[in-house]
């Protein structure tokens, strides 16, 4: 009779193989870019714990779906923040950033935070 692995156990199997070569090949916290279309723009970030990404803004406003969690700052060039706890498995909607506007995103916590990042641009 064939086994089939739990979908839990193979998601969380890859998640630690992608961390191993996170580590072992990746030195900075980065961005790649997914596919870029009309509509829409898609990219995967990588921010490490203590590398935040640099200032930076959204025009559009986005969906930042959790590869791996963790707790985000979102830090302001005037140096306000807010801080998100993402979760796997869910979901999380940002608005675009106000008119002159910048922000970093800062990992606050021990381990790499991976998300998928989808914005929407036809929306203001």
């Amino acid at each position: 009779m064939k086994r089939v692995l739990p979908l839990a156990l193979v998601v969380a199997t890859a998640a630690l193989c992608g961390l191993t070569v996170l580590h072992s090949e990746t030195a900075t916290s980065n961005r790649t870019p997914q596919f870029d279309k009309e509509e829409v723009k898609v990219w995967k970030t990588v921010v490490l714990p203590n590398q935040p990404l640099q200032m930076h803004r959204h025009e559009h406003p986005r969906v930042i779906i959790p590869l791996v969690g963790g707790t985000m700052k979102i830090v302001e060039q005037t140096g306000t923040s807010e801080t998100h706890d993402w979760e796997f498995g869910h979901a999380y909607w940002l608005p675009a950033n106000a008119p002159g506007t910048m922000h970093a995103d800062v990992n606050v916590g021990d381990k790499p935070i991976v998300v998928m990042v989808v914005e929407l641009e036809k929306e203001k």
